[in-house]
């Protein structure tokens, strides 16, 4: 903030404190120009020297910032040639502060504590501390450097880039990179080549002070990337963005409260959503700071199994790792002028009204240190509840291996009752369970047999690929109006788990029977087939699984004949379907025309 004042022939000048402190009573944040103020001049000027009464006007410089004020008096009765260049002046100083924030920056990802400097010039100045925001006087931050200081040490990630939403005449909006590029290597690129021209060429313009100041003052939209370039990160949120949003973001901020996580829920842009943050006290690995957001989620999901498995993909920052060439996702900063004039994009209450000074609520975060983080982590590895599915081969064991029995199975906990003597299971294309008088941790439990961790995402973020599009959990459940409907072959699972809860499945048969059709085996089966086959025929449902060459299309179309049902086959390539629509009819004996195609 810059204040200038100028007087002639003034008995008294106002100092740099009491300027200070009638810049605490602005509750706008719009940079300007404070003109003085009768009430102003109470106080004797405080600098080195006072100025002159003899009818020469004077000119106060103060440039205010976080650590206090810095003034100089210039004598305006100077020639141009002696009177300093303010503009270059004021350029320095806007450098240096952005320099000086980017180091502070700097020095704080890698935990290296910022020394005090004592100050020369008489004004006291607050030392700054890693997990505690600048103590400012009441319960609101008064100057604009001291909110934008608070600002940015919640919502950090990446200082050297950062992102600016766009919005177009049709409506499409989104966000980009703020970067200069080189328009003229660009335009003399092949089309096909004018991407990785300009991936090579743009600069990246970093995140200061007057980026921040800009968005909250409505200039621009601004998007972080928490995901930093060591792997590690400050923050970590999750994205509520479904009709019933409100419901689950309660859920999980129950379940943060429980597990003694601190965190804030902020309305959305939109205001048909909501993002849940939860701040470090120095940076932690990113897959620490999203196994704690699994853990919470899988908690939250016990007692409100609605908020979805597909969320485990909704955490900022959404990788483990730093793709190659990439930034990770990004979030937009909260706090957007225009949103907030309609009450959205602020942090709410449980009641979801927005808190009265969002300054102070800021203020009053804590920081979870990352022994406590690691600790949660632990405890829920430790019980298996990190993600609560099957483990994928390529993924990480979620529980020491020491502590699985010897079928390497995980043991789940009992849910807590009462259940009802009976449940009824409709057995049709699907598993149909019906949802009458079940907990929600129990329809929880099965959901969660029917899902898996996806291993194409493991295998593309070991590889430092992007993650687009790659759920994280499988989830091959579907929550119905009154069923929950699963699988067929999840059935000796769901009967397990009843009885061991001591429920009755009641299952009702309403599948279709097909059409008898008459067809014989004509082919020898091999020792290993035949083993295979008389495995499978015990069952009404199985999966075979073999290497190539094994002959799998035998074995089926032996099975085909042992049935005598009409049988559909599902293939995903044009090659595999005229393959089985010639081995079917050699070992069937028919004719190509009778096997029909879709």
């Amino acid at each position: 903030m810059l204040v200038i004042l100028n007087a002639s022939d003034c008995d008294f000048w106002p100092d740099v404190t009491a300027l200070g402190a009638c810049r605490e009573d602005r509750a706008s944040l719009d940079p300007g120009v404070v003109f003085p103020h009768p009430s102003y001049w109470s106080r004797p000027f405080l600098g080195d020297s006072p100025p002159a009464r003899d009818g020469v006007r004077y000119c106060a410089i103060i440039l205010e910032s976080s650590s206090g004020a810095h003034g100089q008096v210039f004598d305006l009765s100077k020639t141009d040639s002696e009177f300093p260049n303010l503009e270059v002046s004021l350029a320095e100083v806007r450098r240096l502060r952005d320099e000086n924030a980017r180091l502070r920056g700097l020095l704080i990802e890698h935990n290296i504590r910022i020394p005090e400097i004592q100050p020369t010039n008489g004004i006291p100045q607050t030392p700054q501390t890693v997990s505690k925001a600048p103590e400012v006087p009441g319960s609101a931050f008064g100057t604009a450097e001291q909110r934008i200081e608070l600002f940015r040490s919640l919502f950090r990630g990446r200082d050297d880039v950062y992102a600016i939403r766009w919005e177009n005449s049709d409506g499409r909006s989104g966000y980009m990179p703020k970067a200069d590029r080189d328009w003229k290597s660009y335009l003399h690129a092949k089309g096909k080549d004018r991407k990785k021209v300009d991936r090579q060429t743009r600069k990246f313009r970093s995140l200061t002070q007057d980026v921040v100041r800009g968005h909250l003052v409505g200039d621009h939209t601004v998007g972080i990337y928490p995901l930093l370039q060591h792997e590690t990160c400050w923050l970590l949120a999750v994205d509520f963005d479904k009709k019933i949003w409100q419901k689950d973001a309660t859920a999980f901020l129950a379940a943060c409260r429980e597990m003694n996580v601190p965190a804030g829920l902020e309305r959305s842009r939109s205001g048909n959503g909501g993002h849940v943050w939860i701040f470090f006290n120095r940076a932690i690995p990113a897959t620490t700071a999203r196994k704690l957001g699994c853990a919470i989620l899988t908690r939250t999901m016990e007692f409100r199994h609605q908020v979805g498995l597909e969320s485990y993909d909704r955490f900022f920052p959404n990788q483990d790792t730093m793709p190659k060439g990439g930034l990770g996702n990004l979030i937009a900063l909260p706090l957007q002028k225009t949103p907030r004039a309609e009450g959205n994009s602020v942090f709410v209450d449980s009641e979801f009204r927005p808190h009265q000074d969002q300054w102070a609520f800021l203020a009053s975060l804590e920081r979870m240190s990352a022994d406590a983080v690691e600790a949660v982590v632990r405890e829920a590895q430790k019980r298996g509840d990190l993600i609560g599915v099957r483990i994928s081969i390529v993924d990480d064991a979620a529980q020491d291996p020491w502590a699985l029995p010897p079928s390497q199975k995980r043991i789940d906990r009992p849910i807590p009752g009462p259940f009802l003597p009976a449940v009824q299971i409709v057995r049709a294309n699907l598993l149909y369970i019906e949802k009458n008088g079940l907990p929600s941790a129990m329809l929880n439990r099965l959901l969660r047999l029917a899902a898996f961790q996806n291993p194409e995402f493991y295998k593309a973020q070991a590889m430092r690929l992007p993650t687009f599009n790659k759920p994280r959990v499988i989830a091959c459940g579907e929550d119905l109006a009154d069923h929950i409907a699963l699988p067929r072959g999840c059935l000796a699972e769901v009967i397990e788990l009843f009885e061991t809860h001591r429920v009755k499945p009641d299952i009702r048969d309403e599948r279709r029977a097909g059409h008898a059709i008459d067809v014989e085996f004509c082919g020898q089966l091999r020792v290993s087939q035949q083993d295979a086959v008389s495995m499978i025929a015990e069952h009404d449902e199985g999966i075979l699984c073999a290497p190539t060459a094994f002959g799998k299309t035998a074995v089926a179309a032996w099975l085909i004949a042992e049935r005598r049902v009409n049988t559909l086959v599902l293939v995903h390539r044009q090659q595999l379907l005229d393959q089985w629509h010639a081995r079917l009819a050699m070992f069937l004996n028919l004719p190509a025309k009778s096997i029909g195609q879709i």
